[in-house]
């Protein structure tokens, strides 16, 4: 096996060998130069049907049809004895009754070099051939086999292109580097266009110069430091101006504002206050009075009864003094009143559960039988379908099924072949290959003259794969 191949490269690979199951004993890779062909056909042959007998000739221009004849049965014969005057099919015919060689591999590189009496001959030895014959033939023309399957290579997409340069080259730019992008775009993944990459005239340095970097970073760092000094001083002398005006403030700052304890015993003191300040304040003296009949003069000590005066007072202060209480008193909150919630019984939640798992049971669906790609996801890896159709819209496979009466005997699935969907229309589902055929003999002329093939459900679900990705 060769080292390196690309995914798609080796799908292609499989395909071929599938189309070869199939029953498609000739096969034309078709391509413009540079896609791979040849690399392609080396792998084919070094990796698949390794029990066959294998024959490899590349053509050219100045190779005769004599030459190849010979080139090509040398390698399937051994010490073949070639007559020229007979064609390529009657030297073949010939060699295998003297020496069977058994299955055979035909690779054939450069197939536009071929002329139209080798084409036939190998169209002739494909269908009538008495062993097991594959042609693999890789050509630049379209059309030029009539009864051959033709398989477009397609060319590279942009992953794998950029896959395939990591394989050959070491060192690749970035991907932003625009020489490199413009010349993954114009390349059109053809491989041997990536393969003539040039990193020395091909690169352009997109890197900005490191003193720039350099100068910056330092700049940046003078004056991250130079802020941090200004806030650090700054920060030393508002400390300092806030202590001296605190302590200026401290000392002379009047208390005007009264205890809580004062607050919470006011009527109290209040009372003995008043009580204390009556008996510091001096009694009040009367005028002296005369008697002019007694010509005596008495002097009488009359105390002034201020007790009016001053229990008005104390009763103002008192009721300022529990206002003052009242508002700093804590409000007790109100307990919130519960109320009791009833709680199901246990044959009550039985009967709810019971309930949910009919309504359950009533909303399951009856199973649908699968189709489309379900169907064919669904069958063993191992079976054979018989394919009836392959189109590129579903009105053509669906009319086609309608006037051929085959409802509910096919299948169809949806696949992607170059980009663009198509509609696979088959029959059956088979445990061999055998019954596969005896299959065949059960559909209408009408369908068998379409040639039906049959297709492995392998293959079937790797399209169905290749579509989901």
């Amino acid at each position: 096996m060769q080292s390196q191949i690309l995914p798609s490269r080796a799908a292609l690979v499989d395909r071929i060998a599938l189309q070869f199951e199939y029953g498609q004993n000739l096969i034309c890779l078709l391509g413009p130069s540079g896609l791979g062909k040849s690399y392609l056909l080396e792998t084919f042959i070094t990796d698949k049907y390794l029990d066959f007998n294998k024959a490899f000739v590349q053509l050219s221009g100045k190779m005769t049809d004599q030459q190849f004849m010979t080139e090509l049965l040398e390698q399937s014969f051994s010490n073949p004895l070639i007559d020229h005057s007979l064609s390529l099919s009657e030297n073949f015919y010939q060699l295998y009754k003297q020496q069977p060689c058994g299955d055979c591999l035909w690779v054939i590189d450069g197939g536009r070099h071929l002329s139209e009496e080798l084409i036939q001959q190998l169209e002739i030895l494909a269908k009538q051939s008495p062993s097991t014959l594959y042609i693999l033939i890789a050509s630049q023309s379209v059309g030029q086999f009539s009864q051959a399957v033709e398989i477009h290579l397609e060319a590279l997409n942009l992953s794998e292109s950029k896959q395939l340069m990591r394989w050959f080259f070491d060192n690749l730019p970035v991907e932003e580097d625009p020489v490199f992008r413009t010349f993954l775009q114009e390349a059109h993944g053809n491989p041997a266009l990536l393969l003539a990459w040039q990193p020395e005239q091909q690169t352009a340095d997109i890197r900005a110069p490191e003193k720039s970097y350099k100068l910056l970073y330092i700049i940046l760092l003078l004056i991250t430091t130079m802020l941090l000094i200004i806030g650090f001083l700054y920060k030393a002398d508002m400390t300092e101006w806030w202590k001296a005006h605190y302590q200026q403030d401290t000392t002379s700052s009047v208390a005007t504002a009264l205890p809580a304890e004062a607050v919470v015993n006011g009527p109290v003191e209040s009372k003995e206050l008043v009580t204390e300040q009556a008996q510091d304040e001096p009694p009040a003296q009367q005028p002296v009075a005369t008697n002019d009949d007694d010509n005596t003069t008495q002097a009488a000590e009359m105390p002034v009864d201020g007790s009016d005066s001053k229990n008005h007072d104390n009763e103002s202060h008192n009721n300022n003094v529990a206002a003052i209480v009242d508002s700093l008193l804590p409000v007790e909150p109100v307990e919130p009143v519960t109320q009791e919630t009833e709680q199901p019984t246990t044959d009550e939640v039985v009967a709810a559960i019971i309930s949910d798992a009919e309504q359950a049971e009533s909303a399951i669906e009856p199973e649908q039988p699968l189709a489309g790609n379900a169907w064919y996801l669904s069958q063993p890896d191992d079976n054979f379908v018989i394919q009836l159709l392959a189109v590129t819209k579903q009105e053509i496979s669906d009319k086609f099924i309608n006037e051929n009466g085959l409802q509910g005997q096919v299948n169809t699935y949806q696949s992607l072949r170059s980009g663009k969907p198509w509609w696979i229309v088959t029959y059956g589902s088979y445990a061999t290959l055998n019954d596969a055929k005896k299959g065949v003999t059960t559909l209408s002329d009408n369908v068998r003259k379409n040639q039906p093939f049959y297709k492995k459900i392998s293959k079937i679900k790797q399209e169905i794969a290749s579509l989901n990705q």
